[in-house]
């Protein structure tokens, strides 16, 4: 049964199937009897279905006594329904009509002749010299041969009404590449259900298109991944129209190359002009024409239109058969990259599969590899097929090194650390970048943020929505920590190879990746006396918390770390000690200890096998130092938190004191040496014949002074200023700018000099 669905002039701007209209069927020996309650003005037009039936007896007739009417053989038979209250009956005089009839409904619904071949036609029509946009986004349409039947039974075929006659676009099944299609003025869509197959819901849009100059414009959208598409110029396979064009407009995804495939032809005999194919890019800003003879386009990475143009063709006697053309679009995920490193000082890029199941093949200057390392300081070519960028890890890493002091750049000013700008034909966004920072022998890499301060990623702080930088010791892959902006940490200071990775998984909130602006700046500095220096200022009221390196794992063996912390004037220091895990050491013993600045008293000090305090508070700028030793079970690590407070004793008058020195005070050094936190390696000679190190008591103003100088958190031995001339930070010093330091308080030595490390031993007594 077919049914046949006209539209006014107006175009409706959705169309639904579905069943709607009452039915009843009564199957008798001499026929069939179907009563339909319909809606008002549908109509019926039923007529023969195919030559072979023309000379069947059976008729069809509805009505009863003078309103009887029946068709007559060989002509169509027409049944106008106006009462929708109305039932009418139509009896067949056979038992199979669906056989010989066939019946085309101006009204939507599958009636009780479910076993009929139905057709649902759609009449369309724009204003001249528009056209009507069909949307077919929610489904998509294959094209097929015209002999061809779709598997789930349901036919699409579309056409072009022009003055000349009829066009076939084409004829689709669902499940398909084409989304869109545009027609001249007028046309019309059919829908064709095999017999005895429910009808299924299908839904497309319909509006007013845009003015075109071909016969209809077919929208391509090609899917992500490999994939092909055939496609047929209209009447195929009979002669496209005469001196007419069509257009094709392919969707190619992104980070996807297309490639264009005849795969047949016929070409006309031309009274005018040649036939030929158009290719458009850019939106239409330039274009390229080629014969249907030419190779075609291959490997294109843009979106493109394909215009087929015909000739003036001569039809007189020439048997030719016109012009035809069976075409194949492909995409596949292919790209060809040229990566520039030579500019890039230290700069590798590293590309792997995250799927080892998947098609994609990697290329490095036409060799295939598992896996691509692009090297710094060349120009490398990339080839990737069917690579789909979810099943890519491209990471940057970039190497700072100095093997000496002289001439290294990070060690004369400060070097920005910044996310390379990567080419943009990578088929895959940045996912990491890691630093490798590498001084020169005994040297030290200091970590300033470029604004504000960094802060330690805890689970009682952790870093959402900004980017954590992770970092960790280069020679053996131990973690310093995880930092991110927005703390209390001013500085980071760590004595040995160091590497710094940010990575896209981190990111959140409103930051972007990749950034533009600097996330660190670091430098090379000369040794410490310690593996891990911390300056760092808190704020007022806000708590800071501090975890030992490698958190929530232990420090490594006899490693030390001391965190320089500032205290503004009329506040002090509230510490508190939390999550204290302590090892039973084989060697030696673990240290945690409290020491203002300037002083060589020890505020705290606890070993591994006595019992810690949790609390303490400090009124002044302090050092707080810990050290591990060798474990032979366990581990060595803590929280510390501070917070800062106004200072409950600001009110007191101020005293002139003297401080009290204890013998040999100074801070613990595992490695067999007294030190300074942070003294950057210069250390006093020992002088263990000469007591003119040895006093009764010292003042306030000939201990230590200024140590944290500038902000930067640099402990310094107090020099009288008309001998102080304070380096450049970041800069090794000169001869010239080496301090004069006091002989008879720090040892003999001359201006410039660097003691040795192993020969310090402060001795401070009291008499």
């Amino acid at each position: 049964m077919w049914y046949r669905t006209t539209l006014p002039p107006q175009l409706m701007p959705l169309f639904y199937l579905n069943s709607s209209i009452p039915s009843l069927v009564v199957v008798h020996s001499e026929g069939v009897t179907l009563t339909l309650t319909p809606d008002q003005g549908t109509t019926l037009n039923i007529s023969q279905s195919s030559e072979r039936s023309r000379g069947s007896k059976c008729t069809v007739c509805t009505g009863t006594g003078l309103k009887k009417s029946c068709s007559r053989a060989g002509s169509d038979y027409v049944v106008l329904l106006t009462d929708p209250k109305a039932a009418v009956n139509m009896v067949f005089t056979c038992t199979k009509p669906e056989e010989v009839f066939t019946v085309e409904v101006s009204r939507t619904g599958t009636l009780p002749l479910q076993n009929f071949n139905r057709t649902f036609i759609w009449n369309l029509k724009a204003p001249v010299p528009r056209a009507f946009h069909l949307d077919f986004t929610q489904m998509g349409l294959r094209q097929i041969l015209p002999s061809e039947r779709c598997p789930d039974q349901h036919t699409y075929t579309l056409l072009a009404l022009q003055r000349t006659g009829e066009a076939a676009i084409g004829t689709y099944c669902r499940n398909g590449s084409v989304s869109g299609a545009q027609v001249l003025n007028q046309g019309r869509l059919s829908l064709e259900v095999t017999g005895g197959r429910e009808l299924n819901p299908t839904m497309f849009n319909v509006s007013v298109g845009e003015e075109i100059k071909s016969l209809a414009v077919l929208k391509v959208t090609l899917p992500e991944g490999t994939s092909s598409s055939e496609l047929l110029s209209p009447n195929y396979p009979n002669s496209f129209p005469d001196d007419d064009l069509m257009e094709w407009k392919f969707v190619v995804p992104p980070k996807h190359n297309a490639t264009v495939v005849f795969l047949g032809q016929t070409q006309p005999q031309c009274l005018k002009k040649e036939p030929a194919v158009e290719y458009h890019y850019g939106n239409g800003r330039f274009a390229v024409v080629k014969k249907l003879s030419d190779p075609q386009p291959a490997q294109r990475r843009d979106s493109f239109s394909l215009i087929l143009r015909n000739c003036e063709m001569n039809r007189i006697g020439d048997g030719s058969t016109g012009l035809s053309l069976h075409f194949k679009v492909s995409a596949k995920r292919r790209m060809l990259c040229n990566v520039d490193l030579r500019k890039e000082w230290g700069l590798s890029l590293h590309i792997e599969k995250t799927n080892l199941m998947s098609d994609c093949e990697l290329k490095l200057n036409s060799v295939i590899q598992k896996k691509i390392t692009v090297p710094s300081g060349k120009i490398s070519q990339l080839s990737f097929q069917d690579c789909p960028c979810q099943e890519l890890l491209l990471t940057a890493i970039r190497i700072i090194e100095c093997r000496q002091w002289r001439g290294c750049q990070a060690a004369a000013a400060p070097v920005p650390l910044t996310v390379p700008v990567l080419e943009r034909c990578l088929p895959a966004s940045l996912g990491s970048v890691t630093w490798i920072l590498r001084p020169p022998q005994h040297g030290t890499v200091e970590l300033l943020p470029t604004t504000g301060n960094l802060r330690q990623s805890l689970p009682e702080q952790p870093c959402n929505g900004s980017v954590t930088l992770t970092v960790a010791e280069d020679d053996d892959g131990t973690t310093v920590g995880q930092f991110c902006p927005q703390g209390a940490i001013h500085k980071v200071q760590v004595h040995t190879n160091l590497s710094i990775t940010a990575s896209a998984s981190t990111m959140g909130g409103k930051e972007r990746w990749p950034f533009s602006h600097p996330l660190l700046n670091i430098s090379f500095t000369r040794e410490i006396a310690e593996r891990y220096i911390f300056t760092v200022y808190p704020m007022k009221g806000v708590p800071t918390l501090l975890a030992t390196p490698s958190w929530p794992v232990g420090m490594k063996s006899y490693s030390t770390v001391s965190w320089i912390v500032n205290v503004p004037s009329k506040l002090e220091a509230h510490l508190m000690f939390d999550n204290i895990s302590q090892p039973k050491c084989s060697n030696r013993h673990t240290g945690i200890r409290v020491q203002i600045l300037g002083s060589l008293e020890e505020m705290y000090s606890r070993r591994e096998d006595e019992e810690a305090g949790r609390k303490i508070t400090v009124s002044e700028s302090f050092y707080l130092n810990m050290s591990n030793c060798m474990p032979e079970r366990g581990d060595f690590s803590m929280l510390t938190q501070i917070t800062l407070h106004k200072d409950k004793s600001d009110s007191l008058p101020c005293v002139k004191k003297k401080r009290q020195l204890s013998h040999q005070v100074s801070t613990y050094n595992p490695n067999g040496t007294s030190f300074l936190p942070g003294h950057n390696g210069s250390f006093p000679k020992s002088r263990k014949d000469n007591e003119s190190h040895i006093y009764a008591s010292i003042e306030d103003t000939l201990v230590y002074s200024h140590l944290l100088r500038d902000g930067v958190g640099i402990y310094q031995p107090f020099v009288p200023p008309s001998h102080f001339a304070p380096p450049v930070p970041n800069r090794p010093l000169s001869q010239a700018q080496q301090p004069m330091v006091d002989n008879e308080l720090y040892g003999s030595r001359s201006n410039g000099d660097t003691p040795a490390h192993e020969d310090i031993n402060y001795e401070i007594t009291h008499i």
